[in-house]
């Protein structure tokens, strides 16, 4: 599908991937049962398929970010289109509850705190029979069968609600925004100054308010005008973000158990953007990356530090695993060997490779020496 298209940007969710086209097109494909592919309804798709509902298709997009469950993009115009499962405000809008048949929705309990009350659609009840023929439909790769078990239950993958569609964030109308970044249950928007925006989940301050509380709307992370700090680059992760200024500074805010954040293994949770040292003052950081239970940045020089760390071989996550003195752990650890604007060649072992000999005179001697003996000899 993307065979003749030149992609400008790639992005991957929880579940779901999208591209950018240097026409400013968006392509998306994955799973699509919370409307994260912006597709209209509710259905998993195999190959790319073009956005163009919600006046995507006149917009040129420039830049696109996926989260677990939910999809940001720009545009030209400095535009903020989302779509995909709204809860906990990562939508930055209002939005319309998903439907089953005639069903309404049903409201989500409030969880952890600092969570908005969020939405979700509830099914029929579904007898035990009913479950069986949709899963030996399944196992058979029967789609017909799989179709028809869904509507005897009159379960559909339709839905009307504007989670399932590109829709624009009214509330940054009069903002041109130039970046996004969608993490796991909360978002991120950069305008054309360097002013950070944020809204979702504040568990565990991930939003830098200074609180716990999530929004639904984008907020201005005051911090930072205050600190008369304009951002450059950005990254939301699951209850946990990262920037970097225009000086080449890093700042990281939210979850920072286990180091995860570069402030130290003694501290759990920050409010607040802190900056982040990694040990050498001539270092400017260009670019930041916020995963599950671990984060990095990237210096000018090409340089990549890691925050946390992730558990392999049933280790588990952090850095408390890993062969670090205790005074460095919970803080950015440069990986050795690696550097983004090249290559580093790696160490191979010496292999002495032994001479090739005949035996024989001739051979052990050399054909030099040879024929100084053969003209003495005739001397």
């Amino acid at each position: 599908a993307l065979k003749n298209e030149k992609c400008i940007c790639v992005a991957a969710g929880e579940l779901h991937s999208g591209v950018v086209t240097m026409d400013g097109d968006v392509y998306t494909f994955g799973e699509g049962f919370c409307g994260q592919l912006g597709l209209g309804d509710r259905r998993p798709q195999l190959l790319p398929i073009q956005v163009t509902l919600g006046g995507l298709e006149d917009e040129c997009v420039n830049n696109m970010s996926m989260g677990c469950r939910h999809t940001l993009v720009t545009t030209d115009d400095g535009d903020v289109y989302s779509w995909g499962l709204g809860r906990f405000g990562v939508l930055g809008r209002s939005y319309t509850d998903f439907t089953y048949n005639n069903d309404v929705g049903m409201a989500v309990p409030e969880g952890e705190e600092g969570h908005v009350v969020g939405v979700a659609a509830r099914p029929p009840p579904m007898q035990a029979a009913a479950m069986d023929n949709i899963i030996n439909a399944a196992n058979d790769d029967g789609t017909n069968d799989i179709m028809a078990a869904l509507d005897a239950l009159n379960l559909t993958l339709d839905d009307p609600s504007d989670q399932c569609y590109p829709k624009v964030i009214d509330s940054l109308q009069g903002v041109r925004c130039v970046g996004v970044s969608a993490g796991h249950r909360h978002s991120m928007v950069l305008d054309e100054f360097g002013g950070l925006y944020t809204f979702g989940s504040g568990a565990s301050g991930a939003l830098g308010h200074g609180d716990l509380q999530g929004q639904e709307y984008p907020i201005k992370v005051q911090e930072f005008d205050n600190m008369r700090v304009r951002i450059h680059q950005f990254s939301a992760g699951v209850d946990m973000s990262l920037a970097v200024d225009t000086q080449g500074t890093v700042y990281a805010w939210g979850k920072a158990s286990e180091g995860r954040l570069g402030l130290g293994m003694g501290r759990l949770q920050t409010a607040l953007p802190r900056e982040v040292d990694v040990g050498d003052a001539k270092f400017k950081a260009v670019d930041v990356e916020c995963g599950y239970v671990h984060s990095l940045i990237v210096g000018l020089d090409g340089s990549v530090y890691q925050c946390g760390g992730v558990g392999v071989d049933g280790k588990d996550d952090g850095q408390q695993d890993l062969d670090i003195e205790e005074n460095q752990r919970g803080l950015p650890r440069l990986l050795s060997g690696f550097n983004i604007w090249h290559r580093i060649a790696e160490p191979k072992e010496k292999v002495v490779k032994e001479q090739w000999k005949k035996y024989g005179k001739y051979e052990l001697k050399g054909r030099s020496k040879m024929l100084q003996e053969g003209v003495r000899s005739i001397g």
